[in-house]
């Protein structure tokens, strides 16, 4: 079978740069502000270390550790164990992270490489609607989770390195699958279709159609209802809720059905 999105061989290069990365700041840079609203690149540092900790114990040793509180909504609780996470890895050199982060990459990685792509994974990707994910998803959703926080602290320090076709084209690929969940409630005719393109290097297009559902389609169609464009270098922060819509409106273009094509600009392809 060929996986959708392939992402899995991605994961040793996207860390090899941010080791790069993080061993070139300077004391200065590590307490810089990000786009994660009250972290630093140093908080954001300590979020990725948090995830790699996270996938080696649920992948590799099926340990699950804490559970949302009752009636506590899933994400309070992933914003409530990452705020703790922060608050308590501030005693941490970044020296240390850098070398923690160094190993637990790896063995994040072994991880995910004994996962039967076309298996059920453990957790569901719920940004999407899902209620059950394959793991060539999963394994997408986490790609998307370390590329974006790299470029957070990419982003915070003023370094290129990873708004490239190889890199990003995938990380949008993955968060584009949001968009048949965000049109959920949008109401259209049979035949109806949406055009979002992602300009820059690593962007593209991608068609959603309406049926009895809205539909992601890998098809290029001429003739569509609604053609919103979006600055490859702000999507990213867009789609996972750095940005909100007022901040893009400059760096958007909408064409045909303003109201239609406006919808976009609400899809969040992160829990938050």
């Amino acid at each position: 079978m060929k996986i959708p999105i392939e992402t899995l061989h991605l994961f040793p290069i996207l860390d090899k740069k941010l080791i790069e990365l993080l061993r070139s700041l300077s004391p200065e840079d590590w307490n810089k502000q990000t786009v994660a609203k009250l972290w630093t690149v140093k908080d954001v540092a300590t979020h990725l270390l948090d995830g790699n900790l996270r996938t080696i114990s649920n992948s590799r040793d099926n340990f699950f550790g804490e559970s949302p509180e009752p009636g506590e909504e899933i994400v309070a609780f992933l914003n409530r164990l990452n705020a703790d996470w922060v608050q308590a890895t501030k005693r941490l050199s970044p020296q240390v992270l850098i070398e923690l982060l160094e190993i637990t990459g790896k063995q994040f990685y072994r991880a995910l490489l004994t996962l039967d792509p076309i298996d059920y994974s453990i957790f569901s990707v719920g940004w999407a609607g899902e209620e059950e994910s394959e793991n060539w998803f999963h394994i997408a959703r986490e790609y998307t989770e370390k590329w974006h926080h790299q470029q957070q602290i990419r982003d915070a320090v003023n370094k290129p390195g990873i708004l490239t076709e190889e890199l990003y084209h995938p990380f949008l690929e993955t968060f584009m699958r949001a968009m048949p969940y965000t049109y959920r409630n949008v109401e259209a005719t049979k035949g109806t279709v949406v055009r979002v393109t992602i300009t820059g290097t690593g962007g593209g297009d991608w068609f959603l159609i309406k049926d009895d559902q809205w539909q992601l389609s890998n098809m290029k169609i001429e003739q569509v209802n609604s053609h919103t464009v979006i600055d490859g270098n702000i999507a990213w922060k867009l789609f996972s809720k750095s940005w909100r819509r007022k901040d893009v409106l400059d760096y958007v273009k909408i064409e045909g059905d303003k109201k239609l094509g406006d919808v976009v600009l609400d899809m969040i392809s992160v829990m938050a």
